[in-house]
């Protein structure tokens, strides 16, 4: 199965084999040397070479594993979706201006925020809240309105969510410091009640509503849309919403109408289709009296993770400019249509903002699979079963693989059964199994140079897939994996000049059965297994089978496997299982002739971990020296045996809840 490493594997083939110019362009590719090169700045050729960077990182003590961002990718989505959508409103005429907003719940880490309002404000670029946390973060992050280029408008902040009379009075009070607040109406009540604080304060409320559309999204988020969506007003509601605004004199302050349709849109058509019904209650709610001059998209606009450019979950069959022509032309044709003035264009695209300027980046601990160990011909001793499945293993050809993997099946369970009677020994247990897996990996050498797979051997690749161990939290550092099967292109960053023998699957460090990866990018479909190294060396004083412990893997160079486009939600939807923390965290700013750390934020100590979970580790240390001192006295421990608890009990706590394997 494993093959053998040639010289006629060029980088071409691994760009090919992980389609790296499909998903990655135009930050990201392979160098001579073979490994993965950044280009922050996207189309400059400006570049850093990332296995480079993480061996810098290592020596400066910032160890894997680690998340690097580069805020200049940041810069530049923010650029091109501003630029998109200047350029179509220029090509279609559009008598009207786009602003978007950066949806703080997509990644609220400050640095990211504090870039993100930094890089936007040549373009007047907002922020969306839906929480009071998220509200307390924009009101101190934006930045004065005199900071910004246009002076005949100011950066939005839309505040979205469920809100309670606090919420709305600081959204409120928020206009009072320049800031340009819309509170968007998600229930009724809060309509009744945004009235009543805003007369209480005195200040007049700029209102929007978010409608429930009839047009459902595609995708994972395709359920949370349509007249069942968990946030919006149906048509009827809205209709309520508009007399009783009537009723308190009150129309002028609804200006805005919003909608979302769901995170990750992989079809143009859908977005069309939204764009269109949108479109047609904002001309109603303008005939109604209302005085609208805002229409948001909200969300949606996808990332293209498997590069296949289709609407299949993991892609999109658009780009951001074919986005930003679809809304602008849609809107323009029909306020152009009912003569009614086009308003400003918002939308809040997060996830494309956000997901390529991250890389998680971890390394190999381990690797262990099921294929034979030191096969062995059948002694004259072993019991006739043993001798039986070794004469199917040399028999195997093309002609009878189809048989032969089912009389090794056959064999194997009968092998178990006599096992658990009592009737085979665990010595003969073991070379029956060996002997069943090399049957699978000669039958497995056969079929993939077949040109159709059996029905009953496709699931064989799978079976003999290695497990490659990572020092990583699948829940803590990429949980959409998890939790929704998320495809993200994964691959080695360095290497990439050999041919890849293994086919792994990678399982973190949780003792959780979940707590793996096995659904990989492919082109337009997903595979279960990645094509990796081997982690084996031609040192003759290290001696390596299937299965690499993690004293024999120190004296192996380490392999890291970079996760790509992994900075929209995975950071801040992690979670503690097994205590496993926050990984360290790196901002990399390109100079002249190299770059440099603009941050470095220390990824969580065990100490940490533990008093967010109300620990105290004055009291553990406490705990453990009475128990020690009482061990000592009982003689059950001698004293370097308690100094040496003693001292790793007080060094982990202060240190990474990860593996540190030099």
């Amino acid at each position: 199965m494993d093959g053998t490493m040639t010289n006629s594997w060029t980088i071409e083939d691994s760009k090919k084999l992980y389609r790296i110019q499909d998903w990655g362009t135009p930050y990201f590719s392979i160098n001579d040397k073979g490994n993965i090169v950044v280009f922050p700045q996207g189309d400059s050729q400006v570049s850093l070479d990332l296995f480079d960077l993480v061996k810098s990182l290592e020596k400066r003590n910032i160890k894997p594993p680690l998340i690097i961002r580069f805020p200049e990718i940041l810069s530049d989505r923010i650029n091109r979706l501003n630029k998109c959508f200047e350029t179509a409103i220029k090509r279609y005429g559009y008598q009207g201006t786009y602003q978007g907003v950066y949806p703080i719940k997509c990644n609220p880490h400050r640095h990211l925020v504090e870039n993100v309002v930094q890089f936007g404000q040549p373009y007047n670029f907002g922020l969306e809240v839906g929480s009071k946390p998220e509200l307390m973060i924009a009101l101190a992050v934006l930045d004065n309105p005199k900071t910004y280029q246009k002076e005949d408008s100011k950066p939005l902040l839309i505040c979205n969510g469920y809100k309670d009379q606090e919420y709305i009075e600081t959204a409120l009070l928020a206009q009072c410091l320049g800031k340009q607040s819309v509170i968007v109406i998600e229930q009724l009540s809060e309509l009744s009640l945004a009235l009543e604080i805003s007369k209480r304060l005195e200040i007049f409320p700029v209102l929007g509503i978010r409608a429930k559309l009839n047009t459902k999204g595609c995708g994972h988020w395709e359920n949370s849309t349509g007249e069942r969506a968990k946030f919006g007003l149906t048509i009827p509601q809205i209709m309520e919403a508009i007399n009783l605004l009537k009723k308190e004199n009150r129309l002028s302050c609804l200006q805005l109408l919003h909608f979302h349709i769901g995170s990750q849109i992989s079809s143009i058509t859908t977005i069309k289709d939204a764009i269109r019904e949108a479109t047609q209650i904002y001309i109603q709610l303008v005939k109604l009296g209302a005085s609208m001059g805002y229409l948001d998209v909200g969300g949606g606009l996808g990332v293209d993770y498997d590069g296949s450019k289709t609407n299949s979950p993991a892609s999109k069959n658009y780009n951001m400019q074919n986005y930003a022509n679809d809304i602008v032309a849609e809107v323009k044709e029909v306020c152009e249509g009912e003569n009614i003035a086009m308003p400003v264009l918002i939308s809040e695209s997060g996830r494309s903002i956000a997901s390529h300027q991250s890389i998680l980046i971890f390394d190999v601990l381990s690797t262990s699979n099921c294929a034979t160990i030191n096969l062995k011909s059948p002694c004259q001793d072993d019991q006739l079963i043993v001798h039986d499945i070794w004469e199917i293993y040399q028999s195997i050809s093309i002609d009878n693989y189809q048989e032969s993997y089912h009389d090794a099946i056959q064999f194997k369970e009968e092998a178990i059964s006599l096992f658990n009677l009592g009737h085979l020994s665990l010595l003969e247990r073991a070379k029956i199994e060996n002997i069943y897996w090399a049957c699978c990996s000669n039958i497995l050498e056969i079929i993939q140079h077949q040109n159709e797979i059996p029905e009953d051997l496709e699931d064989l690749e799978k079976s003999l897939s290695s497990v490659y161990h990572i020092n990583l939290s699948i829940f803590q550092s990429a949980p959409d994996t998890w939790a929704i099967k998320q495809l993200f292109p994964i691959l080695p960053i360095h290497r990439l000049n050999e041919k890849p023998t293994k086919k792994a699957i990678l399982a973190d460090l949780t003792c959780d059965s979940d707590g793996k990866i096995d659904h990989f990018i492919d082109f337009r479909k997903v595979k279960n297994f990645l094509e990796l190294h081997s982690l084996e060396t031609n040192d003759p004083d290290s001696t390596f089978s299937n299965s690499h412990s993690l004293n024999s893997l120190a004296k192996l160079p380490k392999y890291y496997i970079g996760m790509f486009l992994v900075g929209a939600y995975q950071e801040v939807m992690g979670n503690l299982h097994n205590l496993f923390g926050d990984t360290n965290l790196v901002h990399i700013i390109m100079t002249s002739n190299s770059y440099h750390i603009e941050q470095f934020i220390k990824g969580d100590t065990m100490i940490e971990v533990l008093q967010s979970l109300d620990y105290n580790a004055h009291e553990l240390l406490e705990q453990i020296r009475l128990c020690s001192e009482k061990a000592l006295q009982d003689k059950k421990i001698t004293f370097a045996q308690l100094q040496l608890l003693r001292q790793n009990y007080e060094q982990s706590l202060s240190g990474y809840t990860y593996h540190a394997v030099d």
